[in-house]
């Protein structure tokens, strides 16, 4: 794992920990692995589970998934010309 990447998921994890002071990390790891509906072995979660599940995790329902929100146009003609390189 990248050393940004650990930055990021301890940035993300430390106040959601917090939040839960009686779980150890591995047991607060659990947690986060069944709210993000992963069913694999510990050892095999990775950090983008992590990272996109605490990024989500106190959103609403309907919030866009982030890092797609940049992409997002909100009519079809823009989304046309830029991807044909037409606009910027």
């Amino acid at each position: 794992m990248k050393t940004h990447r650990v930055d990021e998921l301890i940035e993300l994890l430390h106040p959601e920990w917090r939040k839960d002071t009686d779980l150890n990390l591995v047991e607060f790891l659990l947690k986060l692995a069944a709210e993000a509906k992963y069913d694999g072995k510990l050892e095999e979660l990775t950090d983008d589970v992590l990272i996109y599940h605490l990024k989500m995790r106190n959103s609403g329902k309907d919030d866009m998934i982030p890092g797609l929100a940049k992409d997002c146009e909100d009519d079809f003609k823009t989304a046309i010309l830029r991807a044909r390189g037409i606009i910027k």
